[in-house]
């Protein structure tokens, strides 16, 4: 078995990718009030900036900044997802790798952290998570996507009005 190395810093900022262990399944957005209290619950547990979110059926993209001297995403990352798992009912394909560790079979075990290097790494990711429903064909503009921190970057004059809509994209992908 392959053993990955996450980057860690202290205080840092992160990009991160979550998908469901089934790709067709829509269980966050079904299920957003869950997701949305296992979310609440660990940041009040363990707190940490929630810069920007988007909920999509199948996987979430987000970027948090840790507090100064904590580095410990991981742990979030597993009360989130099993204080989610939780919450819901059963009735998901569990395979018997699984079966035998006692876990259900909502999430994919693994999920990607890339670590902010600055301010336009920063934005290029912000863009990305904002701009991912209409990516995805959810959406015709952010602007039309419920579940994302869209609608506050754009009351606070981050993005100008209809960013994102009608054939503008990103100019940048993240790496």
């Amino acid at each position: 078995m392959r053993t990955y190395i996450r980057t860690r810093s202290a205080g840092g900022t992160y990009f991160f990718t979550v998908n469901l262990a089934e790709r067709k399944a829509r269980l966050l957005t079904e299920h957003i009030i869950e997701l949305r209290e296992a979310f609440r619950r660990t940041r009040r547990d363990h707190p940490f900036l929630l810069d920007a979110i988007v909920v999509l059926p199948d996987h979430l993209h987000c970027l948090w900044t840790m507090p100064d001297g904590d580095d410990d995403y991981p742990t979030r990352w597993r009360l989130i997802k099993s204080r989610f798992s939780r919450g819901i009912a059963h009735g998901e394909w569990v395979s018997n790798s699984r079966r035998r560790k006692g876990e259900r079979g909502i999430w994919q075990r693994r999920y990607w952290e890339h670590l902010i290097r600055d301010d336009h790494d920063y934005r290029v990711h912000a863009d990305y998570i904002h701009y991912n429903p209409v990516k995805h064909g959810h959406a015709a503009s952010p602007a039309d996507w419920p579940y994302s921190t869209f609608h506050r970057w754009l009351d606070r004059g981050t993005y100008p009005p209809g960013w994102g809509g009608s054939h503008e994209t990103m100019t940048h992908e993240p790496e």
